[in-house]
């Protein structure tokens, strides 16, 4: 199975991007999607993440407010809708399926998660 992010692109600050993170192979409905982002010569770094009902939603503190995360059963995909843009938002933006079935918890580091996939780049200018 490989998640495949889109939706990526260039925006001035204070503009609107919508990702989209889909599963090739198989469905993700009983696994806690993530998303995060790593910016030239920095680690990935995590950004939001939302568990198999969309109950249990996790955001890094400089997203929040700005960011929304939320699956979107008609696509089978997990979308991260990102308003206020900042020039410190960009980034390869990436998502990444948990690694323990039917599980979330406030530890969303990368080890925690695979099937990357390639990312989608998000630049935002100033």
């Amino acid at each position: 199975v490989q998640l495949q992010a889109s939706g990526g692109g260039l925006v001035q600050a204070g503009g609107s991007l919508r990702l989209s993170c889909a599963a090739s192979g198989r469905t993700f409905s009983k696994y806690a999607i993530g998303w995060f982002r790593q910016a030239p010569g920095k680690e990935r770094e995590f950004v939001a993440a939302i568990s198999w009902t969309g109950r249990a939603i996790y955001y890094e503190n400089s997203v929040k407010g700005r960011f929304t995360i939320s699956r979107v059963s008609a696509k089978n995909t997990v979308d991260l809708q990102m308003n206020s843009l900042k020039p410190e938002d960009t980034a390869v933006y990436y998502c990444g399926q948990r690694n323990r079935q039917l599980y979330i918890d406030e530890d969303n580091s990368p080890e925690e998660y695979a099937y990357w996939g390639q990312g989608t780049q998000v630049t935002v200018s100033s």
